[in-house]
């Protein structure tokens, strides 16, 4: 088996409710989050593919849905669009837009139905084709000095196992998140026992909360297809990733550096990009 990290699969199938009405026609994933340091908007799929070829993925497969062809629109190219900048001299907007043409591969499946994050993953079979992968949520953005994907792959290349990113949440807030148990064996790092999908507060087995980031070996694929429907009727993966560490062995945690931003919650987006739009120096 291959055991170079070369591959992504970004989920941006889910509808956005929380950030309703307006993600009735725009997929949250395409939001405008403001980048500090080029002082422009961007959308946030923006930073999730940069985050991805930034940490040496060279193929990308973005799974979309009804309602969000916005996404794949923006990575094409539009050579009207293009001509206009060029013949009005606009050749820093033309640049901006070259921004979005990357090295790497990028393609585009449908999820035809909501079934959770699981079954998102699981569409990706052949496109993983038995190399391990990145999953990296559509809907999480990072602001780190290594990119998150790329601290995973370090240590996926020394454990040689499955690597979860994790991050310290309010005890209030672990109902929001998939949580987990585990051992600690080094700087940041957890061997994990066990993983609970939005546990109450007295069920919660701590407040390391997995925060949309994943390095997985293709045995993940066994476990979604074993795995029933469970939180809101949905195939999660974090039960799929329970029954992996039941049948396959170790999958480790990292608690990742760097500060994330839910795009899909109203009060942090909006805090974020006033924090940023308001920032002078470079974070």
């Amino acid at each position: 088996m291959i055991m170079k990290v070369k591959k992504a699969v970004i989920p941006t199938a889910g509808y956005g409710t929380r950030m309703l009405p307006i993600t009735k026609s725009l997929p949250k994933e395409m939001l405008p989050v403001f980048d500090p340091i080029s002082r422009k908007l961007k959308p946030a799929i923006h930073y999730v593919v940069e985050e991805a070829i930034n940490s040496g993925i060279e193929e990308i497969l973005i799974i979309t849905a009804r309602g969000k062809r916005a996404i794949e629109d923006y990575f094409d190219s539009n050579p009207e669009l293009e001509h206009f900048l060029k013949e009005r001299g606009k050749y820093s907007e033309l640049n901006d837009i070259a921004e979005t043409q990357y090295n790497a591969s990028i393609y585009f499946i449908r999820q035809n139905k909501p079934l959770g994050l699981g079954h998102a993953v699981y569409l990706s079979k052949k496109f993983a084709n038995d190399e391990p992968f990145a999953v990296m949520c559509g809907d999480d953005i990072f602001y780190s000095k290594v990119p998150v994907t790329k601290q995973l792959i370090e240590e996926f290349e020394h454990y040689k196992a499955s690597i979860i990113s994790l991050e310290s949440v309010p005890k209030e807030k672990v109902v929001f998140y998939g949580v987990i148990e585990g051992e600690e064996i080094g700087e940041n790092i957890l061997k994990v026992k066990k993983i609970v999908e939005k546990p109450s507060i007295e069920e919660a087995p701590s407040n390391l909360a997995l925060n949309g980031r994943f390095i997985l070996f293709p045995e993940i694929f066994e476990c979604i297809k074993e795995t029933k429907p469970g939180k809101n009727n949905e195939i999660q993966l974090t039960d799929a990733l329970s029954l992996y560490i039941e049948k396959f062995g170790d999958v480790y945690g990292k608690i990742v550096e760097g500060k994330r931003i839910d795009v899909g919650n109203l009060e942090e987006w909006i805090k974020w990009n006033y924090h940023f739009y308001m920032e002078k120096e470079e974070l």
